[in-house]
């Protein structure tokens, strides 16, 4: 991984200004395009504003910087943007590796409607394939619960969910695939999906929208059909919040 610190040094009356630029424009078209936001801080003077960015490698921030450079947020940004004593970036690397060991959670979601369609979307970082709608679950957020949010802010769609197709790791990353069914609401795309649609897939032709490997696991076996159980509780005292068990 590589960082990237930005620091935006301003007059203090104007930090309401640049925070609002950078919140608005800045974020959501680096977010849009692949970057991920470690954090941004201000001091308590006021005085510098500071954003560090997290990259994957050199040639992939050059890869995304020039997408965010053609984004039309970025291009429709005002061109009065907040004045800037100055402004400084770095690229930072880390010197070890300090942080316990950790697993990121990410959901997504098998999802047809009544004509057998599936619901499938492309996103601004990942253009050159379809995907399930999905995305990373909230810290103290049920599997569950992460979904149904991720599919809505996605796709504007509501969804019924029957349970839990797959389990897919890499070593930093847990993907899990639930089976659902479409519930209600008209597709649209987001912020972060270029294009959303359902689409009519089987074995024959599912690679000619998912091409990439690491998806097409996931796609044949939620359309095998089979689910596990799912189960979200909470303890102090036991509750069950929710589950599902149908194998279909």
């Amino acid at each position: 991984m590589i960082y990237k610190k930005i620091t935006y040094r301003i007059n203090p009356q104007n930090v309401s200004e640049i925070i609002h630029y950078l919140n608005e424009i800045i974020i959501p078209s680096n977010i849009k395009n692949g970057a991920k936001l470690v954090g941004q801080w201000v001091t308590d003077s006021h005085n510098d504003v500071i954003s560090i960015w997290e990259y994957p490698n050199q040639s992939e921030f050059l890869k995304i910087e020039e997408r965010v450079k053609n984004d039309d947020l970025y291009l429709k940004a005002p061109l009065d943007e907040p004045p800037l004593i100055e402004y400084l970036e770095e690229f930072m690397y880390t010197t070890s590796k300090y942080d316990f060991p950790m697993h990121s959670v990410t959901v997504s979601g098998y999802i047809t409607n009544e004509k057998d369609e599936t619901l499938l979307v492309k996103t601004f970082w990942r253009s050159d394939t379809w995907e399930l709608p999905g995305g990373g679950v909230d810290e103290g957020e049920t599997l569950d619960r992460a979904l149904y949010r991720e599919i809505l802010e996605e796709t504007g769609i509501h969804v019924k969910l029957d349970g839990v197709t797959g389990v897919y790791s890499n070593g930093s990353t847990i993907a899990i695939v639930f089976k659902g069914k479409y519930k209600s609401g008209n597709v649209k795309t987001s912020s972060e999906t270029k294009d959303v649609q359902f689409v009519k897939i089987d074995q024959a032709n599912f690679t000619n929208y998912i091409t990439r490997g690491k998806f097409k696991p996931r796609v044949l076996d939620a359309m095998n059909g089979r689910c596990v159980p799912y189960e979200a509780f909470k303890v102090r005292p036991y509750r069950l919040l929710n589950r599902f068990d149908n194998d279909i």
